[in-house]
């Protein structure tokens, strides 16, 4: 089975990567491991990070700008190729790919947790063949979400490929997960800063350990308008055992004795090493904080609890229904072998695009928007031209309308 994966960003890659390592029945020589470029393109040492936990070595990474991924699918002519994209860049591809004489099996899906199921999610990637998730409560939460819209999504059970199964914690750091958009507030990250800052000076002695996904300049999957480091940088006395890291994740719980997050899936990977976790709830738990995931996982704990570093395992209870289900459950691969058999059958059926209003021109804009400066077409530049004022107009219509 021939199989290309295509990523943009830092979150993307790494899921990608570890998705095309583990998937079963593809060869090191039949894979393709391809970064399109767009304005999240990770660094270097982005990149390096991403990979660290996948199956796919750096020098199997490939660089390219759409025209030559497309040129790429063309030539190759691939079984199938896994949309490891955001929204809008993922639709776009997506449609575009859909369209290729003798086009592959198109898999798509999300980076980490999931919950609670959105309607762009599942309206960006509605002209997939295969949308991977990685828990049955995901499952569950999609399907229902995708009927309601009367849409046709075909959902597989993939158990998050770059969890490291290994038994118990055996370092001293409490390692805090950081978010680029939660929480969302400059007091609420201020007040999340404030705690870090306490706890390391409740133990000199230990490390608190602040992971980010970038440095400063580098991109991220969400935009990030406040950092934890710029933060830091205002802060006064602050202890010299509260340090930050860019690690992969996977070396940052080599040395951690807890985890401590807010929504990370950085919390599923601490739970799969035996490495006992927090989740912030201070903030409340809520769809916009990405935490109501952990409701009756007995992972939530307040800020004394931080303080005191008493890290929790998890209920038994709530693994089987997130993430944590038997490996024996996953039926992507035996989902995606009969869609690659169907393809070769000439039987795979088309998936209808969206309608959108607006044609080509509609068509050149999304495209723009969604691939910003990376998208050098002559269509591109018309459209964003045409359409940004037009788009202010109906903007302005619409506030009109709703003040009336």
């Amino acid at each position: 089975m021939k199989f290309i994966a295509i990523a943009d960003s830092d979150s993307y890659l790494k899921w990608g990567a570890a998705f095309l390592g583990a998937l079963p029945g593809v060869t090191e020589r039949e894979r393709e491991l391809v970064l399109i470029e767009t304005p999240v393109l990770p660094s270097a040492g982005q990149q390096a990070a991403a990979l660290a936990v996948g199956g796919v070595p750096a020098e199997q990474l490939f660089s390219l700008p759409l025209t030559e991924v497309l040129g790429t699918l063309r030539r190759e002519q691939p079984d199938a190729v896994l949309i490891a994209l955001r929204g809008p860049v993922a639709a776009v591809l997506i449609r575009m790919i859909a369209e290729l004489p003798h086009r592959p099996v198109i898999v798509t899906g999300l980076p980490g947790i999931s919950i609670p199921a959105t309607r762009k999610a599942l309206a960006f990637r509605r002209q997939a063949d295969l949308f991977v998730l990685h828990s049955k409560r995901e499952i569950r939460e999609f399907t229902q979400l995708s009927r309601e819209y009367g849409w046709t999504h075909r959902f597989a059970l993939a158990t998050l490929p770059f969890v490291e199964e290994r038994t118990g914690a055996s370092g001293t750091d409490l390692v805090f997960a950081a978010q680029a958009v939660v929480p969302r507030t400059v007091d609420d990250r201020t007040r999340v800063l404030e705690l870090l800052i306490a706890a390391a000076r409740a133990d000199p002695s230990r490390r608190v350990v602040i992971k980010v996904r970038g440095v400063a300049g580098e991109p991220q999957t969400h935009e990030e308008h406040l950092s934890y480091p710029e933060l830091l940088e205002q802060a006064v006395d602050v202890p010299t055992n509260l340090v930050v890291s860019s690690a992969p994740m996977s070396a940052a719980l080599d040395e951690a004795q807890g985890l401590m997050t807010v929504s990370s899936t950085a919390a599923i990977e601490a739970i799969a090493r035996g490495i006992p976790v927090i989740t912030l709830d201070v903030f409340g738990v809520t769809g916009k904080l990405i935490n109501t995931v952990f409701e009756g996982s007995g992972l939530f704990g307040g800020e004394q609890a931080v303080l005191r570093r008493e890290f929790r395992h998890p209920d038994p209870t709530w693994l089987d229904d997130n993430y944590f289900h038997p490996a024996e459950d996953d039926d992507v691969a035996v989902q995606l072998e009969a869609l690659v058999a169907a393809r070769r059958q000439g039987v795979l059926p088309a998936r209808e695009p969206a309608r959108r209003a607006g044609g080509k021109l509609r068509l050149a804009w999304d495209r723009k928007r969604a691939f910003g400066d990376a998208d050098r077409t002559l269509s591109g530049a018309v459209a964003l031209a045409v359409g940004t004022p037009a788009r202010a107009t109906v903007i302005a219509a619409r506030k009109v309308k709703r003040a009336l």
